[in-house]
């Protein structure tokens, strides 16, 4: 069942736990959800919606449940799930998840065969989903790119977030203990 927009409608943080275990869906391919980071609006300084609405960002202030699809470092897609309110900027970004489904798509789209390595990071899943500029601002209760709920039951991991400049400190990333799909323990 896919998760519903009152599931994306509430706080940043809460939704980055809860989507862990979750099934991300795209078309023919699956994976469950292993690794997360939440990201806030103004008082998040590695946030894009930091400091203002931006061409690139206004995605971030649409209808939770909407998925924000940027470039980074000229060479990656990433996907984030947008939370809170409409008006309110709040985004989780997916940074990994363990393949279940569409692996042999997934492995020729990356052009490697080692699954452990196939979706361990916001690029690399990205890539192997298919997922690009074109997914930018897709309603995630939908049907071409969706979350389907999972009751599965694990111990989650808080940490600091990876890869950012600004906002280190913040304990604002999530993952699957033990899962051998996340990027980094």
């Amino acid at each position: 069942m896919k998760l519903s927009r009152k599931f994306y409608s509430r706080n940043t943080k809460a939704i980055a736990k809860e989507l862990l275990g979750k099934i991300l869906v795209h078309k023919k391919c699956k994976g469950k959800i292993v690794e997360t980071e939440a990201y806030f609006g103004k008082n998040d300084p590695a946030s894009h919606a930091h400091c203002k609405i931006t061409k690139r960002n206004i995605v971030m202030y649409q209808k939770p449940g909407t998925a924000y699809v940027y470039f980074t470092y000229g060479n990656h897609w990433l996907l984030n799930v947008v939370t809170e309110k409409e008006g309110i900027p709040g985004a989780v970004l997916i940074r990994a998840i363990e393949p279940l489904k569409g692996i042999k798509i997934m492995k020729r789209r990356r052009n490697i065969n080692n699954i452990k390595n196939l979706t361990n990071g916001p690029g690399k899943l990205t890539k192997a989903l298919g997922i690009n500029k074109r997914h930018n601002g897709l309603d995630l209760t939908k049907d071409i790119l969706f979350i389907e709920n999972s009751n599965e039951r694990f111990e989650i991991v808080n940490t600091t977030r990876i890869g950012i400049s600004r906002g280190k400190e913040k304990l604002l990333r999530f993952y699957v203990k033990n899962n051998e799909f996340v990027s980094k323990k």
